[in-house]
């Protein structure tokens, strides 16, 4: 990395490593001006139109380095609504239980409000209003932050509800649920498909148990 860049300490402790310009409001008079000569220097990374991600200590000064899709996805909507509101979810989330073997250029995390489509640098992140406090939810660690995506079990659930979520066909939606319901909690899932009133999903993922 060259030499003159230095990264102000109140930035480069961020908890979220996905920044907008109002972010560094407090550490840079004039924020705009100032990500244009980090972006120059491969210190961030543009997402889209607003957003950037600070690179992680690997790849600081490497202009080749991109983030992954997931965590652009859980840092995006944290720095829009907070960390403990949203959540990686359906397809997204599948992949982190090792459900999904491909990547897929879209993520999918649920957030307080409906919005568009963001179109990224790296992929397309879909936005689902869901509330939270209502799903099941577990600890998940990214290169840009830590917060919440759904277990297997509420994961199961979601994609048996919305199987075109994300865009997989439905000969991987079968393959996905298949391999959930080989890890899933069954007790759990019936309670979390009563609370959500969701028994038409919990019938599809007990069909996939069968395939």
């Amino acid at each position: 990395m060259n030499e003159r860049v230095t990264i102000p300490i109140k930035l480069a402790r961020r908890e979220n490593r996905v920044l907008r310009p109002r972010d560094a409001g407090d550490v840079y008079a004039h924020p705009r001006g100032e990500f244009e000569r980090l972006l120059d220097q491969a210190v961030l990374s543009h997402i889209s139109t607003g957003y950037y991600a600070l690179a992680p200590m690997e790849g600081l000064g490497d202009p080749r380095w991109r983030p992954d899709l997931a965590a652009v996805a859980l840092g995006v909507a944290q720095a829009d609504y907070g960390r403990d509101v949203v959540a990686l979810m359906s397809i997204t989330a599948a992949r982190r239980h090792g459900v999904l073997p491909r990547a897929i250029a879209t993520a999918v995390v649920a957030v307080p409000k409906q919005r568009p489509v963001l179109h990224t640098n790296v992929g397309d992140v879909v936005f689902v209003k869901r509330d939270v406090r209502r799903l099941d939810l577990e600890r998940v660690e990214t290169e840009l932050t830590a917060g919440w995506m759904t277990t297997p079990e509420q994961t199961a659930l979601d994609i048996a509800a919305r199987p075109g979520l994300g865009g997989i066909d439905e000969a991987e939606v079968r393959s996905v649920l298949a391999a959930l319901a080989r890890k899933i909690d069954w007790g759990v899932t019936e309670e979390l498909a009563r609370d959500q009133r969701r028994p038409g999903a919990l019938a599809r993922v007990k069909e996939a148990k069968g395939a």
